[in-house]
């Protein structure tokens, strides 16, 4: 199996793919989303963010890209599938107009960063649009045992000061924000590890794919267990454009 593949199965129940509750998101889209107009989602994967977005605000309508779009992004509720596009391409490369909100959570290594994700988004911004950027931020300085279980270096993430600054000289501001708790991460990551075992076990799995899901889930748990649970952070920020700051 692929990552992404992995990856499906290992989200399959807690589809944002992010170490938020049902809660914060409910917060987090709320603050974003204009009452109508276009939202863009860059890496939608499953298209989760997508339909919790159109159940809460039923004038915008959404653009999913991600190079590996979710078999279940499709599956939407009734009266939202008319209001939704999925696009199969290359998020860092795409083009497709202007945006009311556009979101990026964990997504900033398919640009290669924190920074080079702002200017992506800019890029699809309409004027007075919101931004919704997730990444991950160190919530204490990095142990040598979280960075060779995440295979970094110091430098790859910053603090949540340091997302903040890079946020204001990148010409945004911050009108609200969520870090992630403990006990976010806790159920995140049993939930990726669970999922991905139980996806494993089921009887009709072929005994190599068992294999391999049972080795990704064991190793990720050591990751986190052994590495960097308490140490990798996540924080998830609503954005807006400051013209006069660029």
């Amino acid at each position: 199996m692929q990552h992404h593949e992995i990856s499906h199965h290992a989200h399959a129940h807690h589809p944002v793919m992010a170490p938020l509750s049902d809660a914060s998101v409910a917060r987090l889209l709320d603050r974003l989303l204009p009452s109508s107009g276009r939202l863009l989602d860059l890496g939608c994967g499953q298209g989760e963010w997508i339909r919790r977005a159109l159940s809460v605000r039923h004038g915008v309508t959404a653009v999913g890209v991600d190079l590996h779009v979710g078999s279940d992004a499709g599956a939407l509720a009734p009266g939202q599938a008319s209001r939704a596009v999925f696009v199969e391409a290359d998020a860092a490369a795409w083009t497709g107009g202007l945006f009311d909100a556009v979101l990026a959570v964990g997504v900033s290594h398919v640009f290669g960063g924190p920074g080079e994700t702002l200017d992506a988004v800019r890029r699809h911004l309409a004027p007075g649009g919101r931004v919704l950027l997730g990444d991950g931020i160190w919530d204490v300085p990095p142990t040598p045992a979280a960075l060779t279980a995440l295979d970094a270096t110091p430098e790859e993430m910053p603090d949540l000061v340091g997302l903040l600054d890079l946020v204001a000289r990148k010409g945004f501001e911050v009108v609200h924000a969520h870090v992630s708790t403990l006990e976010e991460w806790d159920e995140y990551e049993w939930s990726w590890t669970g999922s991905l075992a139980q996806w494993a076990l089921e009887p009709e799995r072929d005994p190599a794919e068992r294999d391999q899901a049972l080795d990704a889930s064991h190793a990720h748990r050591e990751a986190w267990l052994t590495g960097y649970r308490g140490v990798l952070g996540f924080a998830t920020l609503v954005l807006v454009d400051n013209p006069a700051a660029h």
